[in-house]
C-alpha cells in the first residue's frame, strides 16, 4: 500500500514557495508493524496553520516550537483521521480522532496521547480542524480566559478572516461587544460584516494610516480588547488606541514570520 507524504525540501527563508516542498511516495510506513502503544491512522483532513511557517525555518535556542526535519520526515500539523490499526488501549480500529499527525495519507503515531477521540459525528469532520479543534480552543481560551470580556466593550481583531480571528469576532458578538476586524481583501471584509456579524471591518492594505482607520471604525473612541494575530505596524497603531485597563491577547504575529 502506497503512502504519499509532503516533505520540506530545506529550511525556508522569506515567503514559502511550492518548490520548498515535494511529494514522496513510499510503502515503508504501512508495512510496519504497529508496536505496543501505537496506532496507524488514515488521515482524512489536514489543517494548514500560520504557526507552521515558524517550524519551516531552523530554530536555534529556546522556543515553544521545534523545526521540521528537511528531506526526511513529513510536515506535521493538526488533522483528522481514522484508526485502521491500534495497539493502544484507548483507541480501537474504526475510531475517528483528531490531533497532531503527519502530512501524509497514513501516519504511524507511536505516542497517541496527543490524539483526541471524536465523540460527536453530527457535524462535519472538517470542523475538528476548525471550531472543534485547535483554532476553536485558541479563540475560546484567548478571548474568554485572557481577555475576560464584558458586554459593551470594544473589540478589535486583526487577521479577522482567519481560522482563529473569525471565531473570536463571533464570540465577541455573542458576548455583546462592539467588534471591528481587519483583513487583506474586499471579499474578506465583506465576509466579516455580512457573514460573521462584525460591526465594522476594513482592508488594511488600502489604509495608509492604520491609526486613523481604527479611529474611524470605532465610534466609541478606544479599544478595550485587542486579539493580536499580526504584529508590526498594526500593533503599533493599536497601542495608540488602547483604553485604560484594556487587554491584549497575543496569539500570533504573521507579519513577522517571513522577515528572516
Amino acid at each position: 500500500m502506497e503512502n504519499k507524504q509532503v516533505i520540506l525540501r530545506e529550511y525556508i527563508s522569506g515567503f514559502p514557495k511550492e518548490s520548498d516542498m515535494y511529494i514522496n511516495k513510499s510503502s515503508t510506513l504501512v508495512k510496519q508493524e504497529v508496536s505496543n502503544g501505537g496506532v496507524l491512522v488514515k488521515n482524512l483532513y489536514l489543517s494548514c496553520d500560520p504557526y507552521m511557517r515558524k517550524r519551516m525555518q531552523k530554530i536555534d535556542g529556546p522556543s515553544i516550537f521545534t523545526s521540521f526535519t528537511p528531506a526526511s520526515s513529513p510536515i506535521v500539523g493538526f488533522g483528522v483521521g481514522k484508526v485502521i490499526n491500534s495497539k493502544h488501549p484507548n483507541f480501537a480500529k474504526g475510531d475517528l480522532v483528531w490531533g497532531m499527525t503527519g502530512w501524509e495519507e497514513y501516519s504511524l503515531i507511536t505516542d497517541p496521547e496527543s490524539l483526541f477521540k471524536i465523540q460527536h459525528t453530527d457535524v462535519p469532520l472538517s470542523y475538528y480542524t476548525g471550531i472543534h479543534g485547535m483554532p476553536g480552543m485558541t479563540a475560546y481560551a484567548g478571548f474568554y480566559k485572557i481577555c475576560a470580556p464584558n458586554k459593551g466593550e470594544k473589540v478589535y481583531v486583526s487577521a479577522a478572516s482567519g481560522a482563529v480571528g473569525q471565531l473570536v469576532g463571533q464570540f465577541a458578538k455573542l458576548t455583546g461587544c462592539y467588534v471591528v476586524g481587519s483583513a487583506g481583501s474586499k471579499q474578506k471584509v465583506d465576509m466579516l460584516k455580512n457573514k460573521f456579524g462584525f460591526d465594522e471591518a476594513f482592508n488594511y492594505k488600502e489604509e495608509p494610516d492604520l491609526d486613523a482607520a481604527l479611529k474611524s471604525t470605532n465610534p466609541m473612541n478606544g479599544i478595550d480588547i485587542y486579539f493580536e494575530n499580526v504584529g508590526g505596524k498594526t500593533l503599533d497603531a493599536v497601542l495608540l488606541n488602547m483604553r485604560k485597563h484594556g487587554r491584549i491577547a497575543f496569539c500570533g504575529m504573521i507579519s513577522q514570520y517571513n522577515l528572516d
